[in-house]
């Protein structure tokens, strides 16, 4: 009888060790789900201003067409040219490293989005383990149930003899 406690002691630790696994998963899906959607606003936000550096990019391209075909000679107007080009160049580098950003935050929202996928099919492998237990908890109260039935039963019809 004592072992029967003492299993049903145990597959309760079990069963309750279980359910805190699984809310602790929970919890780490919703961790990942709140990062995954901030990496998305920052995907967002990296490629408008990725679309403001590339109109900039044009505009000054634009304008550094318009200055080179004003230019007469004038130093001044070579001066302000290679300005231009310096700024584009400064303006191409910012565009590509916020570009080389936009890939980097995609890639981490790529794994993230794994990591999500994990843990999810773990979450639910672990309900399954819970209900598992939670049936042979079950079997083994009826099968207590019974066994108390008949020893009780067993001691009645000892104290009649």
């Amino acid at each position: 009888m004592d072992r029967i406690k003492e299993k049903m002691n145990a597959l309760r630790l079990e069963a309750d060790e279980s359910q805190a696994k699984v809310e602790e998963l929970q919890a780490k899906v919703k961790t990942l789900e709140q990062e995954n959607l901030s990496k998305e606003q920052e995907i967002i936000s990296l490629n408008h201003k990725n679309q403001l550096l590339e109109t900039r990019v044009e505009t000054l391209e634009t304008e550094n067409d318009d200055h080179k075909k004003t230019i007469s000679g004038r130093q001044s107007d070579i001066n302000q040219s290679e300005s231009l080009q310096r700024k584009l160049q400064l303006l191409e580098e910012e565009a590509e490293e916020a570009d080389k950003n936009l890939r980097e935050t995609h890639e981490k929202l790529r794994q993230t989005d794994v990591k999500s996928g994990h843990y999810e099919r773990k979450v639910t492998a672990l309900e399954a383990a819970r209900d598992q237990w939670e049936t042979k908890y079950e079997e083994m109260a009826k099968k207590y149930s019974e066994v108390q039935e008949a020893l009780e039963e067993f001691q009645r019809d000892i104290a009649n003899i």
